[in-house]
């Protein structure tokens, strides 16, 4: 998998904690799966256990789980979560701050990705996890053991 993303591990980790209903996964276990630490893993999930959308226990069961349905998870919930940005600010040099041209660039820059994130966020938020993950399971990825 590549790694350009955490909103990506995010969403590759809940697809399997989706898949293994009453099963908590360890972060080892998922970081196997998502060819990267699993430091990196807990860091994920620990966003997203902030957010309401996983929990963790403690214990020789321990693990990962979904807190709620993947029906209940939508997109958008993952990626507020995960307080990531999807879309690159331009903002130019602060520096330039007192030029008119830069400020006028700027302020229209803005409009435009403040209007692109909000259609960015209405489209996340009509997927659902569990969509996701019926098109992965109906390709037959491979479950964790």
């Amino acid at each position: 998998m590549k790694r350009s993303s955490r909103l990506s591990i995010a969403l590759h980790a809940l697809v399997h904690l989706h898949a293994q209903p009453g099963k908590a996964l360890t972060s080892a276990a998922l970081a196997t799966c998502l060819m990267t630490n699993a430091v990196v893993v807990r860091r994920v999930l620990g966003e997203l256990r902030e957010g309401g959308i996983v929990d963790a226990s403690k214990g020789p069961n321990g693990g990962w789980s979904l807190a709620r349905p993947a029906e209940d998870i939508s997109l958008r919930d993952v990626y507020t979560a995960m307080g990531e940005r999807l879309l690159v600010r331009t903002e130019s040099d602060p520096g330039d701050v007192t030029c008119a041209i830069v400020r006028s660039v700027d302020r229209v820059m803005k409009e435009f990705i403040d209007d692109a994130e909000a259609l960015l966020a209405a489209r996340l938020a009509r997927t659902r996890l569990s969509d996701i993950a019926s098109e992965a399971m109906a390709k037959g990825f491979p479950r964790l053991g």
